[in-house]
């Protein structure tokens, strides 16, 4: 097979493959809730207050992405920190400072419905 012919496909291909890949993800990780909670998992919302307001997890706290860094200063590092936004970009982003901060377990949930 030619790639002149098989190269239209490609890109959808990729893209599919990556939704994919990135449901999977969020599937596990909605698994692992359960029992992060027992263990004292913080829930950790990082949409603009506004977005919080206008609905949440019950007993999740609301540090927005762009004060991540100060906000986690009230996080324990020790306890699993749950992250969450709309569609898991934000919540992807904020993962990957409280990594580089020292938090132990970080979880994105991706949406936050996925939480509840």
């Amino acid at each position: 097979m030619a790639f002149e012919t098989i190269n239209p496909y490609i890109l959808p291909a990729l893209v599919v493959g990556y939704l994919i890949f990135r449901q999977v993800r969020v599937m596990a990780a909605k698994k692992k809730l359960p029992s992060l909670a027992a263990r004292g998992a913080v829930f950790v919302d990082v949409r603009t207050p506004g977005e919080f307001a206008a609905g949440n997890r019950p007993g999740s706290v609301n540090i927005p992405l762009d004060s991540i860094a100060e906000g986690a200063k009230t996080l324990d590092k020790e306890k699993p920190v749950i992250l969450s936004c709309v569609s898991g970009a934000r919540s992807g982003v904020a993962a990957g400072i409280l990594k580089k901060m020292g938090f132990k377990t970080v979880v994105n949930a991706g949406p936050w419905q996925n939480t509840l």
